[in-house]
C-alpha cells in the first residue's frame, strides 16, 4: 500500500522538515537533525507530535503520514519501539477527539507493514482500541478467520493472543456489531485455554454465558460447556443456570429462579426474556422426542393459557428451530422436524443411521436402474 509522505526529498531532509514544522507548532524540540540516525530523529519527532495532533491544519495528516512513511523504511530491529511509542500516543491522544485521523493514520502503519512481521500486532491491537472508541469497528478488519492466520504468522504467544482476542470481543459488542461475530471471538478465546490456565479466564467466561444466554437468537448453547473455563465454574451458580439452557425444561428455569432471584437480577438478565427463551428451548426438546404433542402438553411443560398456545407456535416457527403444523381440530401440533438443542453421540448415532439408510437405497435404485438396463 501507498502511504503519503509529506515531501519528496530524501530522509534526513524529510526529518529536518518535519522538525521546523513542530518546532513552528511549539513543539520542545530542535530544529536540526541529531547524529543519531533516522531512528532518532523520529524518536524526537514521534515525542512531540502532540503538537500536531491537536492542530485542525489542513497539513497535519500530510506531516503525519510523513511520520508514517519513514518509520515503514526503518530496519526492522529499530521499528518496534518507534511503533510502539507511536501507536500509545494514538490511542491515548485525548480520547474522542479526531478519531478519523489516528484510525487513518494507523491504518496506512498497519498495511504499509510487512504482513508477518511481529509488530503489526501492536499496530492491530490499537486498530481496534481506536475504531472501538468511535464505533468504527466495521472500518478495520475483523474476520476471524484472518485473524487466526495473523496470530500464526505474528508468532503470538499465549497472552499477546488473548489480549488480541478480548479487545476484538469487547470491541465488537461495544460498537454493537453482529452478535454471531462477538460469540465466535469468545468462543475462539476460551478455547484457547488449557486445563493449567482455564482458572485465568474466569471473567471471560462468565461474560460468555451471559451475553449467551441474553442474546435473543442464541439458542444452542451446549457447545460452551465443553470450553475448559466454561467447566472451570462447574458448581457455581453460573454454571447450573447454563446447563439449564442447554438441557433443562422450563419447569427447571422456573425452580431455579425462585431459589435465585437476586442471583439472575445480578447479572443484568431478564426473567421475562430468559421465560420465553425456555420455553421454546422446552418446546424444541419435545418436538425432538414426539411428532404429536397435544395442546394440553404444551399448556402443562411451557405453563401458558389455552388462548396462547397457537401463538406461541406461530413465533417458535419463526425462529426456523421448529418446523411443524398446528391441527386445530384435534387439538394438537404435527411437528415435522427440529434442531436438537445438543449434539452428541447419541446424536451422531441417528445421524450415521439416516446416511446409512440413504446410501443403502441408492445402492438399490442404481441395482434396479442397471437390472432395467440389462433386460
Amino acid at each position: 500500500m501507498s502511504v503519503p509522505a509529506f515531501i519528496d526529498v530524501t530522509e534526513e531532509d524529510q526529518a529536518g522538515e518535519l522538525r521546523a514544522f513542530l518546532k513552528s507548532k511549539g513543539a520542545e524540540i530542535s530544529e536540526e537533525n541529531s547524529e543519531g540516525g533516522l531512528h532518532i530523529d523520529l524518536a524526537q519527532i514521534i515525542e512531540a507530535c502532540d503538537v500536531c495532533l491537536k492542530d485542525d491544519d489542513k497539513d497535519v495528516e500530510s506531516v503525519m503520514n510523513s511520520v508514517v512513511s519513514l518509520l515503514l523504511i526503518l530496519e526492522p530491529d529499530k521499528q518496534e519501539a518507534l511503533i510502539e511509542s507511536l501507536c500509545e500516543k494514538l490511542v491515548k491522544y485525548r480520547e474522542g477527539e479526531r478519531p478519523p485521523l489516528r484510525l487513518q493514520l494507523l491504518s496506512n502503519l498497519f498495511h504499509g507493514m510487512d504482513k508477518t512481521t511481529p509488530v503489526r500486532y501492536t499496530v492491530y491491537c490499537a486498530l481496534i482500541k481506536v475504531a472501538a472508541s468511535c464505533g468504527a469497528i466495521m472500518f478495520i478488519p475483523t474476520d476471524l478467520d484472518q485473524v487466526r492466520k495473523w496470530i500464526t504468522d505474528w508468532g503470538l504467544s499465549t497472552e499477546q493472543k488473548h489480549i488480541l482476542l478480548r479487545l476484538l470481543y469487547e470491541a465488537l459488542v461495544e460498537c454493537k456489531r453482529s452478535s454471531d461475530d462477538a460469540a465466535k471471538v469468545m468462543v475462539e478465546l476460551l478455547g484457547s485455554y488449557t486445563d493449567d490456565n482455564a482458572s485465568q479466564a474466569r471473567v471471560d467466561a462468565h461474560k460468555c454465558i451471559v451475553r449467551a444466554l441474553k442474546d435473543p437468537k442464541a439458542f444452542l448453547l451446549d457447545h460452551l460447556l465443553a470450553l475448559k473455563p466454561v467447566k472451570f465454574l462447574e458448581g457455581e451458580l453460573i454454571h447450573d443456570l447454563l446447563t439449564i439452557f442447554v438441557s433443562g425444561k422450563l419447569s427447571s428455569y422456573v425452580r431455579f429462579y425462585q431459589n435465585n432471584k437476586d442471583f439472575i437480577d445480578s447479572l443484568g438478565l431478564s426473567h421475562e426474556q430468559n421465560t420465553e427463551k425456555m420455553r421454546l428451548l422446552t418446546f424444541m426438546g419435545m418436538a425432538v422426542e414426539s411428532k404429536e404433542i397435544s395442546f394440553d402438553t404444551l399448556q402443562q411443560e411451557l405453563q401458558i393459557g389455552a388462548d396462547d398456545v397457537e401463538a406461541f407456535v406461530i413465533d417458535a416457527v419463526k425462529t426456523k428451530m421448529v418446523y411443524c403444523k398446528i391441527d386445530q381440530t384435534q387439538k394438537k401440533v404435527v411437528v415435522s422436524c427440529s434442531t436438537h438443542r445438543t449434539f452428541g453421540k447419541q446424536q451422531w448415532q441417528q445421524l450415521y443411521d439416516v446416511l446409512n439408510t440413504w446410501k443403502i437405497n441408492l445402492t438399490k435404485v442404481k441395482n434396479s436402474l442397471h437390472s432395467i438396463s440389462d433386460a
